[in-house]
């Protein structure tokens, strides 16, 4: 059997999109906006992410879990599904289409994808009185659901909840939510693209064109009895910020320090929120400012970051982990 070698750090450059509700402000996360255009996601970590510097540079993450699988994420994902997380930036410049993404039995079921979409978003900035929607009201039925969509009043059922910075929002999938002007959110998720809209503010696509709806299957998937909690973290201090049976998220505050981190057989998402780190591992150094990430591969055993500054820290949760971690 051959043995893989570790995997060195992997400095990324992210995918940008642009959307009909985004803005200019990831240029200060350090993307370059190549047209004049409204951009709204910056998909870091994807498996369309490029790997920037290394003997990787230039191929794709995905390549890359193509060849390596497991030394790459770690036992128990399928690289035939692709990257298993997604981790993005987003600037909210209008309100995003009020949406619902289905679970793992509903994705198969419905669009015959191997994976639904729960996530949750970090609040990184907030103008005063940003706002989520973070459902509907409890007890509405199926029937209340699709009327009020049909006649156009969704927006008398929808619960608001107001954003500030270092709020949490963990979504099972299922809740139906979006996310107000003003915020600028990293959201870390089950890497899937299936959305189902449900209303859109009557606005026209970047195309002059109306987004389409899914009111059909938004109404499969929709929890309509319980609504998502806001938490908060201290943004001075370490601090576990997201735990769900999918994935987990920390919070790393540097102050002028060296620090060791160990892996354990998973791999981790890094994405700096300020300051100026240095990573280094198994020979290989990078630097990493605002708005920068790496992904640090499943089979290097350590690696060292230092320098001072605040990041996040994403993992997927193994099959095998989540009845014990989830």
């Amino acid at each position: 059997m051959t043995t893989i070698p570790s995997l060195p750090p992997l400095k990324l450059s992210a995918r940008l999109h642009t959307r009909v509700w985004g803005g200019r402000r990831l240029a200060d996360y350090g993307k370059r906006l190549l047209s004049s255009e409204p951009y709204g996601e910056s998909w870091e970590v994807h498996d369309s992410a490029l790997i920037d510097g290394g003997p990787y540079d230039g191929r794709t993450l995905g390549d890359l879990l193509a060849v390596y699988g497991a030394a790459l994420v770690g036992e128990g994902f399928n690289p035939a599904e692709g990257f298993p997380l997604l981790v993005k930036l987003i600037d909210a410049q209008d309100w995003l289409s009020i949406q619902v993404h289905p679970d793992d039995e509903q994705a198969r079921r419905l669009e015959g994808d191997p994976r639904g979409k729960t996530e949750a978003w970090i609040i990184l900035e907030a103008t005063p009185g940003a706002r989520l929607v973070i459902g509907v009201h409890p007890g509405t039925t199926p029937q209340a659901l699709a009327a009020a969509i049909r006649q156009e009043t969704l927006e008398s059922l929808l619960v608001y909840a107001e954003a500030r910075p270092d709020d949490v929002l963990y979504m099972p999938a299922g809740t139906i939510h979006a996310i107000g002007p003003g915020l600028m959110i990293y959201e870390v998720q089950q890497s899937s693209d299936i959305t189902y809209r449900l209303y859109d503010w009557g606005r026209m696509g970047l195309d002059g064109q109306p987004r389409p709806l899914h009111i059909d299957k938004a109404i499969q998937v929709a929890n309509l009895n319980s609504l998502p909690t806001l938490a908060r973290f201290d943004a001075e201090e370490d601090a576990l910020v997201v735990q769900g049976p999918y994935f987990c998220t920390r919070h790393w505050v540097l102050r002028d320090e060296h620090r060791t981190q160990y892996t354990a057989g998973r791999f981790q998402a890094l994405t700096c929120l300020d300051g100026s780190l240095m990573l280094e591992g198994l020979g290989q150094a990078f630097s990493l400012a605002r708005g920068d990430s790496a992904l640090i591969p499943a089979n290097l055993p350590e690696y060292t970051l230092s320098g001072a500054g605040r990041l996040l820290v994403s993992e997927a949760l193994r099959p095998a982990q989540r009845s014990t971690e989830g």
